[in-house]
């Protein structure tokens, strides 16, 4: 397996990945690629990011994994995430892969955790180039996990405030109100080591706001009939396994919807056989090299 750093623009900004390529492509070959969509403030070094281009690359398939702008090495005020930013990043992304001569421009799927699940879902929906999607702990509409996320009235009520305060800040000074990134997404202390080394921890109330206003669960139908996985942890401690659920409800054939017991939230970094034996099954019906 080689790795080659790339750059690509996305609305004028110089975004970094790394390329996967398989042993034993021959000169002149183009395979099935795919665009590895890292989670919410992290990166392309992250290790589920790391795990799953790697594992894509050994079953044969052109990986990239990059860097959402402002996230990791790209460039892009640094923390300031939008989803239909990512979106666009992620279409940009799409594009550099289309242009690879060791890729099919007709076959580059994307697959994504969390965050990124959710990117990959919204954009599998708006843009018709997308040939699957595969989405992990993702979901499908900020408002309905957030509030799912923040579950006590007292909890709620910080939340909801602290979107107001960040308008009303952003109104008075013009800036931006800096958020602690579990402010906005909790997780329990058992699964950080989960995150990425560089992993971003303050995030303008915007990119809160952002997240709160994305609803993937709108796109979602719109994939068919390109193929679609959902994988969810049954008892996922950071992002509601109700967002899966309801995105499989409002998706269309073909689809899939698997429910696991005992993985969590980053369940790359669990090493678990059940995970990579359920893709590949599915890539082998579905995206095959």
């Amino acid at each position: 397996m080689k790795q080659s750093p790339v750059t690509f623009q996305s609305d004028g900004l110089k975004l970094t990945g790394v390329v996967h390529t398989p042993d034993g492509l021959t000169a002149g070959e183009r395979r099935a690629g795919f665009l590895v969509l890292h989670g919410f403030g992290s990166n392309k070094e992250s290790p589920g990011a790391v795990v799953i281009a790697e594992q894509m690359t050994k079953w044969g398939y052109v990986s990239m994994r990059f860097d959402f702008r402002g996230c990791g090495d790209a460039e892009g005020e640094h923390g300031h995430i939008l989803c239909l930013d990512q979106v666009t990043d992620t279409s940009s992304a799409l594009t550099y892969m289309a242009s690879r001569p060791d890729v099919d421009p007709k076959r580059v799927a994307l697959v994504g955790s969390s965050f990124g699940a959710a990117v990959a879902v919204y954009t599998g929906g708006v843009d018709g180039r997308v040939a699957a999607v595969l989405s992990f702990g993702g979901w499908g509409d900020g408002a309905r996990k957030f509030r799912r996320q923040h579950p006590t009235p007292e909890s709620w009520a910080r939340f909801t405030n602290m979107l107001e305060e960040g308008r009303s800040y952003r109104a008075r000074t013009g800036k931006s109100l800096m958020v602690p990134s579990y402010d906005i997404v909790p997780i329990p202390e058992r699964l950080r080591g989960g995150l990425s080394k560089r992993s971003i921890m303050e995030f303008p109330a915007e990119t809160a706001q952002s997240m709160y206003d994305f609803r993937a669960d709108e796109m979602v139908g719109k994939i068919a009939p390109r193929p679609l996985l959902l994988v969810h942890s049954a008892n996922d401690s950071v992002t509601p396994t109700e967002e899966s659920i309801e995105m499989f409800r409002r998706a269309k054939q073909p689809a899939e919807l698997h429910l696991l017991s005992d993985v969590d939230h980053f369940m790359f970094g669990e090493d678990n056989p059940r995970v990579a034996q359920l893709i590949s099954d599915w890539l082998a019906r579905y995206f095959p090299v």
